[in-house]
């Protein structure tokens, strides 16, 4: 901001005067209008040129021009009105006042509460250059984003901090009980080793999500290349999952195609299919006696897109939920999840990994008649 009043200050003219046409040398005259015409243009110019919104005002605070980054955030804004009048923020006001009473830039914390919460950071300070007398560059700095990350980014160390000390709390209450009261119960002891045991591979689970999470946002901006064949990925995963598939007395119905070729990677890939198809045998077992004990996992192509449907018969998930399946840590039943051994993280996961190979997820559900989850991914052009 200082740096571009100074700018303005060095290149705009001082005074009329009687300039030379290089050209022919005939005397030109300019007049006042054609600075104040000639300062607007430069004004405008530099404003343009910033990223951020910025918004440049006259003596009577009136709005001279704005740059796009400031029309896009406040349509409202039009070159002539008053500021007070297009914009109604209280903070920005009054740092425009207290540069015009000390003449000296000025910044303040602009919170916008509706339609959705916004923070910037307001930065004012007058224009000083002659002709320009009283105007003032407001810049309004989003901190909108950057804080939403921060308050992710909190309350993720504090669910993976929660998630890990559940488990470990009770490791160490185990083991102090076998080291004293339970020394020597041979029965407590083979229960409690148990026990243990579930709660050590619960851990291990988590952690192996969360890194496995890392890895993928770490490569996010790199889009795998490699032609994977979905087909032979989902027959693998549907093999594996089979057995846990018949300890919960769920079938698993596929209709898939010899091939489908996709672009991305493989282990990748496996993991959304994995996670998919584990989910619906966990939390789909049906809860209406009309429906089947089955899973229907279908697999086709679209337009340019490999389509692939996981659906369950189970109880379903209520429309308040569906936004936020795809959050760490997120959960619709804590408890549920829980014993079953779920980290919380394994839609998460899904959503990333499909954003890094430009895929789509889609959620359908209604309460006692199950969930469906779609998946998009681009067919391999070869």
């Amino acid at each position: 901001m200082r740096e571009i009043t100074k700018t303005a200050s060095r290149l705009l003219p001082v005074q009329p005067s009687d300039m030379t046409d290089g050209r022919n040398g005939t005397p030109v005259t300019t007049t006042q209008d054609d600075l104040r015409a000639r300062d607007k243009t430069l004004i405008e110019s530099l404003i343009e040129a910033l990223p951020e919104a910025t918004i440049a005002l006259g003596s009577a605070d009136r709005i001279i021009c704005v740059n796009r980054a400031a029309l896009t955030l406040f349509p409202a804004l039009r070159p002539g009105d008053l500021l007070a009048r297009v914009l109604r923020a209280p903070d920005v006001l009054d740092t425009v006042k207290r540069v015009r009473a000390t003449g000296t830039r000025q910044s303040a914390t602009w919170i916008e509460r509706l339609p959705v919460e916004r923070v910037f950071e307001v930065h004012a300070a007058p224009i000083a250059a002659r002709g320009l007398e009283g105007s003032i560059i407001v810049n309004l700095h989003d901190l909108s984003e950057a804080r939403r990350v921060e308050r992710m980014r909190a309350d993720f160390i504090a669910n993976a901090s929660h998630e890990l000390r559940t488990p470990l709390s009770s490791l160490l209450g185990f083991i102090e009980t076998l080291q004293g009261p339970a020394r020597d119960d041979e029965s407590a002891r083979i229960r409690f080793l148990g026990i243990m045991r579930d709660q050590a591979r619960r851990m291990a689970r988590l952690i192996d999500d969360l890194l496995s999470l890392s890895r993928i946002e770490q490569n996010l901006h790199i889009r795998p290349q490699a032609p994977v064949d979905l087909a032979l990925v989902l027959r693998h995963i549907v093999e594996s999952l089979t057995p846990m598939a018949q300890d919960n007395n769920v079938t698993l119905v596929i209709n898939a195609p010899g091939s489908v070729v996709v672009r991305g990677d493989y282990d990748e890939l496996a993991r959304i299919v994995e996670n998919l198809v584990e989910n619906a045998i966990k939390y789909g077992t049906p809860v209406a006696e009309h429906f089947k004990p089955e899973i229907h996992v279908t697999l086709g192509s679209k337009g340019h897109n490999a389509i692939l449907s996981v659906r369950d018969f189970g109880p379903g998930i209520a429309a308040e939920h569906l936004p936020r399946l795809t959050e760490r840590f997120y959960r619709v039943d804590n408890r549920q999840s829980r014993e079953k051994g779920g980290t919380g993280l394994g839609l998460a996961i899904v959503k990333h990994i499909l954003a890094r190979h430009h895929g789509r997820l889609g959620i359908d559900s209604t309460l006692g008649e199950g969930s469906t989850f779609n998946i998009a991914l681009p067919l391999h052009e070869g």
